[in-house]
């Protein structure tokens, strides 16, 4: 399973940088020079491994310079592209605060009073915060603010959320 560590926004400039949405808790390592980046296109379009020449910050966003880039017309068509790595290569710790999606991906989700919810199915990064999608037994897919006044607990062992009145249909059906 690979794991997200940037998206490619847009180009910048005219000798082929590009802006990337970071994605990981330690871009300086992840997005170091020589560094070589494992490139997923959008919507089925390959894959294509890119080389870091340079990083640095500019107005709060990274922009990375490629070996394989030398222009903006180059840097353009990277658009949407994902860098990826694979989910066997991090660990969130012993952290119990800390985990990455892999980890929690496939637990049971309940209430706090104890009721099932289903199982979350993934967790989506949107821009405005993280939601969890969960998959019910009756397989809906029921969609959960990632906020710790509705998501109270997480662990190895499930998640335990307290939804407010309306967040989830037919709430009362659900067993304790």
């Amino acid at each position: 399973m690979d794991l997200v560590i940037g998206r490619v926004a847009k180009s910048h400039g005219v000798r082929g940088e590009v802006v990337v949405d970071i994605r990981t808790d330690d871009p300086e390592a992840r997005f170091a020079p020589g560094t070589v980046l494992h490139g997923r296109r959008p919507r089925g379009g390959g894959e294509q491994n890119f080389t870091v020449t340079a990083a640095r910050q500019h107005a709060g966003r990274l922009l990375l310079s490629l070996d394989e880039v030398s222009d903006r017309t180059a840097a353009d068509a990277l658009r949407g592209v994902l860098f990826v790595i694979d989910s066997s290569a991090v660990d969130s710790g012993d952290d119990p605060d800390e985990f990455y999606d892999h980890e929690i991906e496939g637990l049971p989700v309940t209430t706090v009073d104890g009721a099932e919810v289903g199982v979350l199915a993934s967790v989506l990064h949107l821009p405005g915060s993280d939601v969890l999608a969960v998959r019910t037994p009756d397989d809906r897919e029921v969609l959960i603010p990632f906020v710790r006044e509705i998501v109270p607990t997480v662990s190895r062992n499930g998640i335990v959320i307290d939804p407010p009145a309306g967040l989830i249909d037919d709430l009362d059906d659900l067993e304790p």
